[in-house]
């Protein structure tokens, strides 16, 4: 498996080996070997020696095992951050010595004077609103961030007293953005794949009770084979059955279109990032947040209701999903949240060929609620909705705007707080180009919309009724 990054690659072998020697019933005894056969040495490859990378390696082990100092599901991994210099603002050497003075002139707190011709910045004085950078004609003045807090867009990261990254639990919407845009690793998601292998292996071969996947839409492409042999994978692995979440994607669409004429504004449900940063950062919103369950939740809800003693786990590109989980609404559905990097972790510790498989139908959803995984999928389906429920625009008319990426949450967010445009609908999604760019995806490349669309025209169901009267709804 290639990934994008040596951390990624990391991260995979440290899941890959706890995988296996849980799999085995080993994994107390040869937990502490686990750094010896990632970093075998004498030479270090990434680090200043291989004692330390031992050490990292030793750390992201108890994160592989659910054992970090927080509930949070993103935290740092102090003994990986490589304290990234943290100088804000500052002038370059391209500083011409302009006798304009542009910089100094847009400063609104006076912390620019000029020095022998050259501009100087008062650190005590800068707020580093970033005027003067915009302001200087050469682009001589830089603002200099960590990966981790530029990557930050709800601000939940800062510095610590020892130089280190520090996540305020209280403003973080795990959304993953740092574990991914860390270059050291510093910065990680926690695993709760042992509470997956142990439904497995206590189930007995899905005798005592089932063990199912919901996989996320934004399945298709992840693995380099047809995904129907990724669904072989799934019940080789020991899963009695795999379900789209985009089944349940469906049903969100019908009933967030039947709140939507009823509220009149609505903010989507789906994100967990999105709603967590409306919660934090919009409190005063909440009230608009759809009440609907999440496509995951949804479609595990039906599940529960049918068969009370199955374990649900719930495969896909968020980190946030997992937090989502944890809520009292959602827990009683969902079992446990796994990413696309922990399956590939967990098809590889089993030795699982997925090429070597054969093709099993995967076809549970309609098109509408396969195309949830990329940004705007969620208003077309809803509009959708709204059709097949035969609602005239007399009555209701769907005026939506689906951002991606936190920065365009915010701007839908404001301008609907006060009251600018006529928007009804935001369809928020924490990440770029939405699900499928999710943080723990296999790979994080720019990602084709028009690939998600054509998986959605694969689905034998063609509308959104269509699919869920196969449940009986």
């Amino acid at each position: 498996m290639m990934f994008d990054t040596s951390v990624q690659e990391l991260k995979y072998k440290v899941l890959r080996e706890v995988a296996r020697l849980a799999f085995d019933g080993r994994l107390e005894e040869g937990m502490l070997d686990i750094s010896n056969i990632i970093v075998p040495g004498p030479q270090p490859t990434m680090r200043c020696c291989i004692y330390k990378e031992r050490a990292i390696v030793n750390e992201r082990v108890k994160f592989a095992m659910n054992q970090g100092k927080s509930s949070n599901v993103i935290e740092v991994l102090p003994i990986a951050c490589d304290e990234c210099p943290v100088d804000g603002i500052q002038v370059t050497q391209a500083c011409r010595g302009c006798i304009a003075h542009r910089c100094m002139n847009a400063c609104p707190k006076e912390a620019i004077t000029i020095v022998d011709h050259k501009a100087v910045i008062d650190k005590s004085k800068c707020v580093e609103c970033g005027r003067c950078l915009a302001a200087c004609p050469y682009s001589a003045i830089v603002k200099s961030e960590r990966p981790c807090v530029r990557a930050c867009k709800p601000k939940a990261i800062s510095i610590d007293e020892n130089r280190c990254a520090k996540i305020d639990d209280e403003k973080c919407i795990a959304c993953g953005a740092c574990v991914y845009q860390c270059p050291f690793g510093a910065i990680s998601d926690k695993s709760y794949i042992l509470d997956t292998i142990d439904f497995i292996k206590n189930s007995e071969g899905n005798s005592k009770y089932n063990v199912h996947a919901v996989v996320a839409p934004s399945i298709s492409g992840q693995f380099s084979v047809p995904l129907g042999k990724v669904v072989s994978g799934l019940k080789k692995l020991g899963f009695r059955s795999v379900m789209e979440a985009a089944l349940g994607a469906d049903m969100v669409a019908y009933k967030e279109a039947s709140e939507l004429v009823e509220k009149g504004f609505l903010t989507s449900s789906c994100c967990p990032a999105f709603v967590r940063y409306i919660e934090t950062q919009f409190p005063d919103m909440k009230d608009k947040i759809s009440h609907n369950l999440s496509p995951m939740a949804e479609i595990a809800s039906y599940m529960k209701k049918h068969e009370p003693n199955c374990k649900i786990v719930f495969i896909g590109p968020c980190t946030a999903k997992k937090a989502e989980a944890q809520k009292d609404s959602v827990k009683k559905y969902i079992d446990n949240v796994i990413t696309f990097e922990e399956l590939q972790a967990l098809f590889d510790s089993r030795d699982i060929k997925l090429n070597e498989l054969d093709n099993q139908p995967l076809d549970n959803a309609s098109y509408f609620g396969r195309i949830f995984a990329r940004s705007g999928g969620l208003a077309d389906a809803v509009a959708e909705a709204l059709k097949e429920m035969e609602i005239p625009d007399n009555v209701f008319k769907l005026n939506a705007v689906s951002c991606d990426g936190i920065d365009n949450c915010k701007t839908a967010l404001l301008k609907a707080q006060k009251g600018v445009g006529s928007e009804n609908f935001i369809e928020g999604m924490a990440c770029i180009d939405g699900c499928i760019g999710g943080p723990a995806c296999l790979t994080h490349g720019p990602k084709d919309k028009m690939a998600v669309d054509k998986y959605g025209k694969e689905a034998a169901e063609k509308s959104i009724l269509d699919a869920i009267n196969i449940l009986n709804l």
